[in-house]
């Protein structure tokens, strides 16, 4: 038997699914779609590849809007038309399909929802994440890695690829900072909510007092971006290779692998050692110098290059975006939005869903995705 929660959910998707219609335009999505695909049939498409490319990968884009959308129509009058005829024609089996088909449904409803409000150009992309530990010595290194696990949980959950593409170890436990790299569909767009200030609050394991301490930890959130989409003349580089640093083990420290590069004009330094390959630690470093450059290039003013990596406020008290209490009372709670939840556990756990969409639907909300 439908549920009177569910059913008046479905008797509210119509209207819903009108509203993102007009939000996006399927006319005017339908064309610009129509559009992409002339110019990809062209014999001279490729003759520029970084604009095929861009090309390719705005196609692409608007397809995973439509085609989701026309699918969720169809389901939704599919519904209808099921409930409809049991109505008349009852029969525990078919409603039993209708039910779970209802819920599907839903749940695929809300996530498309939400994914209209990643209005941003770059939303779409991977995520390049930085982690570095901020006041509160080893309880802020350790408060790193904590980070560091509940932002891989989220990834593993939602079906990303996590890499680590750089670490620096903290002296007693955790790290001073962590370079990821998560990989799929729309991780900037989502990940972007978790840009800024982290504080922790708790009871030391490092105190043998176990007194309550405060620590705290920076993420910060850029989308990556692809050596192509900006100018890198080899000239401005300082390549260098060092050996890997890190906890021991046969290979640290025999070979060097790590490679630092120095960004000459901009004065911007990237180092990874986290692969056995010199190679590899290469491509990785300049995966990450291309995002910040990337990163400068959009933001032109003084100000704004300051702010190179989003949220810019010091890793200490008073800067924090969100605070997580496990003593005296468990809470986390975003200062942006207001949003809190008792279960810091589940939270640290990756549970990260609730906070993010808090932050895409804060106003004001800025028009559409679709550029």
């Amino acid at each position: 038997m439908l549920s009177l929660e569910r059913h008046e959910a479905l008797s509210t998707a119509r209207g819903r699914l009108d509203a993102i219609g007009g939000h996006l335009d399927l006319d005017r999505l339908r064309a610009q779609i129509a559009e992409l695909e002339t110019q990809s049939a062209q014999t001279d498409f490729w003759s520029d590849p970084s604009a095929a490319n861009k090309t390719q990968q705005r196609l692409s884009r608007l397809r995973a809007i439509a085609t989701p959308f026309l699918d969720l129509r169809k389901t939704e009058r599919d519904l209808a038309e099921l409930y409809e005829m049991l109505a008349g024609d009852p029969s525990p089996e078919l409603e039993k399909e209708a039910d779970q088909m209802a819920a599907k449904f839903l749940d695929d409803l809300d996530a498309y929802e939400l994914r209209t409000l990643l209005s941003g150009e770059h939303d779409a992309r991977n995520a390049l994440v930085e982690i570095n530990a901020g006041a509160g010595g080893s309880e802020a290194c350790d408060w790193a890695s904590i980070l560091l696990r509940m932002v891989t949980r989220w990834g593993e959950r939602h079906g990303y690829k996590v890499e680590i593409l750089s670490e620096t170890p903290g002296d007693v436990a955790g790290y001073r900072s962590v370079d990821l790299l998560i990989t799929g569909e729309y991780a900037y767009g989502y990940l972007k909510a978790e840009n800024g200030v982290h504080r922790l609050v708790r009871i030391s394991p490092f105190d043998a007092a176990a007194r309550r301490h405060t620590s705290f930890a920076r993420i910060e959130v850029l989308p990556e971006t692809e050596e192509t989409e900006v100018k890198i003349d080899p000239d401005d580089l300082k390549v260098e290779t060092l050996r890997a640093g890190g906890a021991g083990g046969q290979h640290v420290n025999k070979t060097e692998s790590a490679v630092r590069i120095t960004h000459l004009p901009s004065g911007l330094v990237v180092t990874c050692q986290n692969e056995r390959s010199q190679h590899k630690n290469r491509a990785s470093a300049m995966t990450v110098l291309a995002a910040r450059l990337g990163e400068l290039e959009r933001r032109k003013d003084a100000a704004a290059l300051k702010d190179l990596k989003g949220d810019t406020s010091p890793a200490e008290w008073g800067g924090q975006i969100r605070s997580y209490v496990m003593q005296p009372y468990t809470m986390v709670k975003d200062h942006r939005t207001g949003h809190e939840t008792g279960n810091v556990v589940g939270v640290l756990d990756g549970d990260l869903d609730g906070f993010i969409e808090a932050f895409l639907k804060r106003p004001p909300a800025e028009g559409t995705f679709i550029e």
